[in-house]
């Protein structure tokens, strides 16, 4: 059977995403029926940025599905002394069962998959984050149900990878979204982005707009990141004067949905992207979706791994 890997939610039809994903409920409510699913399987798991939810999450994962989780940072690779990706990638495709690589570049997971010969897992690029769009359509179907179809997410502030992920779910599982960004800090190629979106589901109301109160409106989940990324942290002032209007409070709250959650990827910086009243508050379900990290990767490491 030809391998899959977890790349992109591009690389995947809304069916086998729901499936995915019914899984990942399963799995987190009987866990003891999945002590065994991977039983002697070894998941390598590279890191070129450091991760304290990532790494926890993938090795607590593969750990309860009866597996082995390697940890290798990038010092720990030929990788930095100008090893070939071609060459990693079939050398550790000998050893490991599946790898999962959170890099610096898109580009570096995409060579990786090319030239392994088991599963690769994408655990976040510059570009965009797959995995965590899982635990987070995890947590909405926890707070709204299963079916979440016209539903709204709304997405403030600096557009990044969380936000191209964030469209792909929306159009697999049914929801709308807007995406709230100043021009400076759009989506860059959003129309591209817009084009595979509609591509997938046809009806979905996507909406770029820099104007709060516009995109938020009658939302029933509210989502944000930090503004300062890891390496970037040279623009930050800036950032912080440019993006003042588009942190997350209590009055940007009170526009959405009067059931409305908020969410964020984490790490957070309180009082920057968020206020602290929001993300602290009864409405905010950021724990929950860290540890569906662990749950929804499970779902995707076994559909990947299994036999």
């Amino acid at each position: 059977m030809k391998k899959r890997d977890f790349i992109s939610l591009l690389d995947y039809s809304s069916d086998e995403l729901k499936a995915m994903m019914k899984l990942a409920h399963e799995m987190k409510a009987k866990p003891d029926d999945y002590t065994d699913a991977l039983r002697g399987q070894i998941l390598g798991m590279i890191f070129q940025k450091n991760s304290t939810r990532t790494r926890l999450s993938f090795q607590a994962g593969i750990h309860q599905l009866g597996g082995t989780g390697f940890f290798l940072s990038s010092n720990d690779l030929q990788l930095a002394r100008g090893e070939t990706i071609s060459d990693t990638a079939n050398v550790l495709s000998r050893y490991v069962n599946a790898i999962m690589i959170r890099a610096m570049y898109h580009n570096d997971v995409e060579q990786l998959a090319k030239y392994a010969s088991v599963p690769v897992i994408n655990g976040l690029t510059d570009y965009n984050h797959p995995c965590q769009v899982m635990a987070d359509m995890q947590t909405i179907q926890e707070k709204f149900g299963h079916n979440v179809e016209g539903l709204k997410l709304c997405y403030l502030g600096d557009s990044n990878n969380m936000t191209v992920s964030l469209i792909c779910m929306c159009a697999h599982f049914g929801m709308n979204m807007s995406i709230v960004s100043p021009e400076k800090y759009a989506l860059k190629d959003q129309d591209v982005i817009k084009t595979k979106a509609l591509k997938i589901r046809g009806d979905m109301k996507l909406v770029f707009t820099d104007n709060v109160q516009e995109g938020v409106d009658g939302a029933h989940v509210i989502y944000t990141d930090t503004w300062t990324s890891m390496g970037m942290e040279g623009d930050r002032d800036q950032k912080l004067k440019d993006l003042d209007y588009y942190r997350v409070n209590k009055k940007v709250m009170g526009y959405a949905d009067s059931d409305a959650i908020f969410m964020h990827c984490l790490p957070a910086h309180r009082g920057e992207e968020v206020s602290p009243d929001v993300i602290d508050g009864s409405q905010s379900v950021i724990f929950d979706e860290a540890e569906n990290r662990m749950h929804a990767q499970k779902a995707i490491m076994y559909t990947l791994m299994k036999n």
